[in-house]
């Protein structure tokens, strides 16, 4: 409970760990009753002031509709945000929703190959095998 209360103190100062670490008691409801509702929307205020993992799980939260309606095209711009700052499961998350045009997402396989082949190199087993698949049937990149 002090924890969470601190993280309260400091999340209401603007701190973006804070935020996201209170969003994290929130949806977990570590030290305080569980609201996914609350815990999305105290993710939110950490992705947009740059926080990665903010970025990361409030993507998860829009592509799964925890705590906020879904929406896939939300989340890949969030993803985008995260992945921009070298988060290698936004990364991979994205090429996901890429490679299968999941919830509406346009397909764009050359793009999910080249985020997949990111992820690879900073050694995301999930990623080198979906790069490889890829490479085997040469979606978005030459067969190999």
């Amino acid at each position: 409970r002090e924890a969470a209360r601190l993280f309260h103190r400091a999340a209401n100062e603007g701190h973006a760990r804070a935020q996201f670490e209170l969003g994290r008691c929130y949806s977990l409801g570590r030290g305080m009753p569980q609201d996914d509702d609350e815990g999305a929307r105290l993710y939110r205020r950490a992705a947009e002031q740059g926080n990665p993992l903010g970025q990361f799980i409030y993507e998860q939260c829009l592509a799964r509709g925890n705590g906020v309606p879904r929406n896939f095209r939300e989340a890949v711009r969030f993803y985008d945000l995260a992945a921009n700052q070298g988060f290698v499961e936004a990364m991979y998350n994205r090429a996901i929703l890429l490679g299968s045009g999941w919830g509406g997402v346009p397909q764009d396989d050359a793009e999910a190959a080249r985020l997949y082949h990111l992820a690879a190199e900073q050694d995301m087993a999930a990623a080198q095998f979906n790069l490889g698949v890829h490479l085997e049937h040469g979606r978005g990149v030459p067969q190999d």
